[in-house]
């Protein structure tokens, strides 16, 4: 059983046709890379799969259940989690309360006003256990005003796993980040386990590409290239998407 399937899937922005009739199948635990250069499409991609925007034609399945017309807020509870490339979070609040409101968006007690996060043992409890396993337990107090910005990459990383998600999106989670900082977050995705289907995009292939069984080359919104590590970077159609020769 695929985890994800995107069959011909179409978008355009009036004239501009920003995904064409693009196939996508992933693996349960597969480790899939999407690669393109600035304008491919990614991004759009994702928002098509994770519902913020909605497709012209084609359709997603996720394992086995078409979730095309789903709502976007009804996917996290179907499975799904991403990250987005520019980060969105809430400074002003702690490492910890960022993380507990993410889960909170998948409780019951989203829909009451008077609910009080500091009352909430088992969310905070779970908050901290996704804090741990990206290597923040230790500043779940500090204000996110106060962390660096890889830390805020790990933090929104921590807010997608807490949701305890079956296929994960990642959204360029290497972008801006330090040699330092791209070591820490490589080996925080390889202690991910093979029950999470991960799905990233990023622009540099060379950032990701060990990480990576099977990669995608979008170009204007479509895939051109898709295979193994090695197909992909010995296809000729690669080398001029990115060198231009």
């Amino acid at each position: 059983m695929s985890a994800l399937a995107v069959t011909q899937l179409c978008k355009a922005f009036g004239g501009l046709r920003v995904t064409a009739s693009v196939n996508l199948t992933v693996e349960a635990g597969e480790r899939r890379l999407i690669i393109g250069p600035n304008g491919a499409g990614k991004t759009t991609l994702f928002n098509l799969i994770t519902g913020e925007i909605a497709p012209d034609s084609g359709s997603i399945v996720l394992f086995d259940r078409d979730i095309t017309r789903v709502a976007s807020y009804r996917r996290p509870h179907l499975g799904m989690a991403r990250t987005y490339q520019i980060i969105t979070l809430f400074d002003k609040d702690t490492i910890l309360r960022n993380v507990t409101l993410a889960l909170l968006g998948l409780s019951s007690l989203r829909w009451s006003p008077f609910t009080d996060l500091d009352g909430q043992p088992q969310l905070i409890e779970r908050a901290r256990e996704a804090l741990a396993r990206v290597g923040l337990a230790h500043l779940a107090a500090r204000p996110l005003s106060q962390t660096s910005y890889g830390e805020r990459r790990r933090v929104e990383i921590a807010m997608a796993l807490a949701q305890n998600p079956k296929v994960l999106l990642l959204d360029e989670p290497f972008a801006g980040l330090s040699i330092d900082e791209r070591r820490d977050v490589r080996a925080l995705l390889n202690a991910i386990p093979r029950e999470v289907t991960i799905v990233m995009i990023e622009h540099n292939m060379d950032v990701a590409l060990d990480w990576a069984e099977r990669i995608t080359l979008l170009h204007f919104g479509k895939v051109i290239v898709e295979g193994t590590r090695a197909e992909v970077v010995a296809d000729p159609r690669t080398r001029e998407v990115y060198l231009g020769h």
